[in-house]
């Protein structure tokens, strides 16, 4: 809300529950969310004896009859609460003048203040983001919520008085303020979809002009023209259709097919609203059908889940051949899954997501293999020399081959297969069966028969011929570190760096911002797994933390030792 300048009222509920203490919650309020606010409601009784509450502002008590509350009755505030009553309104009278200065100037003056001089002091405020009013009630029991929607209606800025800038996609995303009114032309947001009994049914903000039935409306982030079949006003579950609507509303339209975050407009202008800033992914799964048959629905699955919510990511795992979805934390993805299974009825199965490690070798070594083949009718025949060892630092690519022979041991038009086989073999290493890394292979001789040599003779000596020197190489594990920056309130320091320091995380940045501590740190991949939970719980949930990929480096022997032998273990069970 502070990252997107929002106005804002806040309700405490369940009023009616043991141990309810809504004063408590203002003050935490204040001292952890840091909130300028005052109660505009005083409760009558609390827990079991909660009936009814004091509106501050009209100084009257309400009380809420009924099933479910439906009922409001007025009536003049309780001889036994006036006390505290009178205190409480003029503490909210005091903390709104703070930051209004007609009401301060009245409140100096010892001037009475009426119900309409409070309730526009309390609405300046509030709409300037410098005041939350603070309500209170039940909502379970609908005892306190009639009230909340009078104060939205009272304190909460109409369209008009909020600022609303799009971004003008032909003047290299120049923000442009939006007049709010029908006289414009039509610039709509889809904030929202949701798969309904007719298809896709997409949620519109309407920040500028009118949109109506049958017109043709632009997808700017898309570049494609829709026609609006059918336009509707949600009212909670119920559906009413409508011809057309105006800057300020919010409807619904079918059949419109889109992302969450696209902008519709009529084609004279190419804004886009200002993109919700999409954090990039911190957590990843690797997830599967459990049934061959369900593949088409778990796809559809994905696919609607990908528009729904921009933070939420599918991608396809080259090496492992997984599908892996990432998005902002465990809970996150957790919901996903359970949504495949209940909106689609595919059970799918949900894994740790397969580390990219890969090896290199640290030191030269040599080869000289023959492979010999004869079983009736030609053979295979081929030799080859020479040595691999690492690239020096710094180098651009990851795998170079040179051939070094003079004159013709080998005949040119079988080195390209040579130099295949050995790429092949750098596919698979032998320590834990990931790719290959940083190696130069030189060719320096060989050996080839007339008959018997062919392309696949040679490919399959380079390739055993790599498997043979690969050991004596001394080859090495490599794995992702990643770039982690975490921002938690400086209360809390001791326990995140401990936590990092055990996941073995190199702190290479540390600063203050306000009332929070920004640590960078470098940390391997593969001990990061679970902390979007770890910093939760170490944090009280006020930490959060962003992950980007910055290099691969080689792991300590006892990890090396670990990984080779699980490897070994998976391997010998296959």
């Amino acid at each position: 809300m502070r990252r997107y300048e929002i106005p804002r009222v806040a309700f405490i509920n369940k009023l009616d529950r043991m141990g309810a203490d809504p004063w408590k919650v203002l003050n935490q309020a204040r001292s952890k969310l840091r909130h300028h606010n005052a109660a505009v409601q005083v409760p009558i009784g609390l827990e079991e004896e909660f009936e009814g509450l004091v509106d501050l502002v009209e100084m009257k008590a309400y009380k809420f009859e009924g099933s479910s509350g439906q009922n409001v009755t007025a009536s003049d505030v309780p001889l036994n609460m006036e006390d505290l009553v009178t205190e409480k309104r003029r503490e909210l009278i005091e903390v709104v003048s703070e930051v209004d200065d007609q009401l301060a100037e009245a409140f100096l003056n010892d001037e009475p203040i009426t119900a309409n001089q409070l309730k526009a002091a309390i609405r300046r405020a509030t709409v300037a983001r410098k005041f939350i009013p603070v309500y209170m009630g039940s909502a379970f029991k609908n005892k306190g919520v009639q009230p909340l929607l009078d104060g939205v209606l009272d304190y909460l800025p109409c369209p008009l008085e909020v600022y609303n800038y799009a971004l003008d996609q032909n003047k290299s995303e120049e923000k442009v303020l939006l007049a709010g009114t029908p006289a414009e032309p039509l610039v709509a947001l889809a904030f929202k979809l949701e798969e309904g009994r007719f298809g896709q049914l997409t949620y519109l903000r309407i920040y500028d002009g009118v949109i109506r039935k049958g017109d043709f409306i632009y997808n700017v982030n898309t570049g494609k023209k829709i026609k609006v079949p059918r336009l509707v006003r949600m009212h909670s579950n119920e559906m009413e259709d409508i011809q057309e609507a105006y800057a300020g509303q919010i409807v619904a339209v079918f059949g419109v097919d889109c992302a969450s975050g696209d902008t519709f407009t009529d084609g004279t202008v190419k804004y886009t609203m200002t993109s919700m800033n999409v954090p990039e992914p911190v957590m990843s799964l690797a997830v599967s059908p459990i049934s061959k048959d369900s593949g088409g629905q778990f796809s559809k699955a994905l696919n609607r889940f990908q528009k729904e919510d921009p933070t939420f990511r599918v991608g396809l795992d080259a090496e492992s051949g997984q599908t892996i979805i990432s998005g902002m934390g465990e809970l996150h993805l957790d919901i996903y899954v359970e949504r495949i299974k209940r909106e689609y009825k595919v059970d799918a199965k949900v894994g740790k997501p397969r580390v990219n490690f890969r090896e290199t070798i640290t030191q030269r070594a040599e080869f000289d293999y023959l492979h010999k083949k004869q079983s009736g009718g030609q053979g295979q025949y081929g030799r080859v020399c020479g040595y691999i060892e690492p690239l020096p630092s710094g180098s651009d690519g990851k795998f170079e081959f040179d051939n070094m022979i003079i004159g013709q041991a080998i005949p040119s038009n079988f080195i390209p297969a040579i130099e295949k086989g050995f790429k092949e073999a750098c596919n698979s290493g032998s320590l834990i069966g990931h790719p290959v890394e940083n190696l130069r292979i030189v060719l320096t001789d060989g050996a080839s028969h007339q008959v018997d040599s062919s392309e696949l003779a040679f490919k399959l000596a380079a390739i055993y011929a790599f498997r043979q020197c690969y050991t004596s190489a001394k080859p090495v594990i490599l794995e992702p570190v990643m770039k982690v920056e975490l921002k938690f309130p400086t209360e809390f320091q001791g326990t995140v760096t401990g936590d990092m320091n055990k996941r073995k995380g190199i702190i290479v940045g540390n600063e203050q911002e306000g009332d929070d501590t920004i640590v960078v740190c470098h940390v391997p991949l593969n001990n990061m797994f679970g902390y979007a939970t770890a910093i939760r719980s170490a944090t009280q949930g006020k930490g959060e933390f962003t992950m980007e990929y910055l290099e691969h480096n080689v792991v300590s022997q006892d990890v090396q030792m670990q990984l080779v032998t699980s490897y070994q273990a998976a391997k010998g069970t296959e």
